[in-house]
């Protein structure tokens, strides 16, 4: 395409673009079959051993455990310990093969607007899956823009003459990763996007477009240079500016979550918020996840790629997730702070694979605001992150290293 772009992959999608990430329900199908043919290759050599063994009994004639008072001879009491050691280990051998591929458990609920699945692949412990649930309505209370009473409502709704607050750490980090990435996108992504974000509704089925001058109205209000961060102290310099942490708290909310799940001696699970997918370790097998990227427009279990992750998020963002068509035009929720309109910049989706769910949060949004070329750039100038961009005419470009993550494209 005369870009320029190191990796590149043609892909054939079928009725439009999206990505969003899928959760192998069966990962432990290889877990299974391994399982089973263990057992099975026990149960065979446990046979044979066992044959054996009586085939020298039989063949010696000592079927009476005593004889005259006296015990075994010592030879045949080493073969009746032997058939002991080899029952007690391989029983030993099974109960512990078995304990370490038990099913999965899991905990969803419908909170922060969205579907929560947390998997467990290597615990029993219900305990730890219900203080995830209330470790996501925690944050949902404290950091959603609706909910009144919550930190970001009061910082939304404050009065004109209030200007400076002390916020929650938790805020505070969020805030400051919502100003580094505008910054670094020049403001293509920008933190202050609420006034718009509230203006446009992609949920109702009644697909209005707002006014030209409520839009106007509403993008004048954005800049995110109105807000400085110091420490935990929030200062605004204009009485309409507001936040929104949409691209920012799932991500943030999963990296606490897996926090708290290593803390607590998970080493094997799935946090998957509303599609954005942290993998804690790995199988139980010692093999990555296979987390699928879903098929445009099509079910939700339907793939068009497969990649490996160990211990990384895989989040994405495109113009399929929140979206009404008018007029023959896709009206979605990655709007142009500068416009106050949907980017129609010849994407349709990035998905980003980072060690950090709130990077990838973030720079899912971020990348798609940039373009193409400058999301690419950004994404090839860090460290341990990778990224995978889907072109209007069903291109896939992948950033430098990702294509290592790629276990199976699939052009149907």
């Amino acid at each position: 395409n005369g870009t320029g772009h190191n990796t590149q992959h043609q892909v054939c999608l079928q009725s439009g673009v999206t990505v969003h990430a899928y959760v192998y329900s069966n990962v432990l199908a290889a877990d299974a079959f391994s399982f089973w043919a263990v057992i099975l290759t026990f149960l065979s050599t446990f046979v044979r051993v066992v044959a054996d063994i009586f085939a020298n009994i039989v063949s010696n004639r000592i079927f009476d455990i005593f004889k005259n008072g006296a015990l075994y001879e010592k030879k045949d009491l080493s073969a009746l310990l032997t058939l002991l050691a080899v029952v007690f280990f391989g029983c030993g051998a099974a109960l512990l093969f078995s304990k370490s591929r038990r099913e999965p458990i899991s905990r969803s609920a419908f909170l922060l607007n969205t579907f929560v699945n947390i998997t467990l692949y290597d615990s029993q412990d219900e305990a730890i899956l219900d203080h995830c649930v209330d470790m996501c309505q925690e944050y949902e209370n404290r950091f959603s823009k609706t909910i009144e009473g919550s930190e970001l409502y009061k910082l939304n709704h404050r009065s004109a003459d209030e200007t400076t607050f002390t916020v929650s750490d938790d805020m505070a980090a969020m805030i400051s990763e919502g100003l580094h990435y505008s910054e670094v996108s020049h403001g293509a992504y920008d933190l202050t996007i609420e006034p718009l974000s509230s203006l446009w509704n992609f949920t109702s089925d009644e697909h209005v477009i707002p006014a030209e001058d409520d839009i106007t109205a509403a993008a004048e209000r954005v800049n995110w240079k109105n807000v400085k961060l110091d420490g935990n102290t929030l200062t605004f310099l204009s009485p309409d500016t507001t936040i929104d942490l949409g691209s920012i708290a799932k991500g943030y909310i999963a990296d606490r979550m897996k926090d708290y799940l290593t803390e607590s001696g998970v080493e094997s699970a799935i946090i998957n918020l509303g599609g954005n997918v942290l993998c804690v370790g790995e199988r139980t097998n010692h093999q990555p996840f296979r987390i699928g990227l879903q098929k445009p427009f099509a079910d939700y279990a339907t793939v068009f790629a497969d990649l490996n992750i160990d211990n990384m998020s895989v989040v994405s963002s495109g113009v399929y997730e929140r979206h009404f068509e008018k007029n023959g035009v896709n009206y979605h929720h990655l709007l142009n702070p500068k416009t106050g309109y949907p980017y129609q910049n010849g994407l349709v989706s990035v998905t980003i694979v980072s060690p950090r769910s709130v990077d990838g949060d973030v720079l899912s949004t971020t990348c798609f605001s940039m373009g193409l070329d400058k999301g690419l750039e950004l994404i090839n100038s860090m460290d341990g992150i990778y990224a995978y961009f889907i072109t209007d005419d069903y291109e896939l470009i992948y950033s430098d290293g990702a294509e290592a993550f790629i276990d199976e494209i699939k052009e149907k």
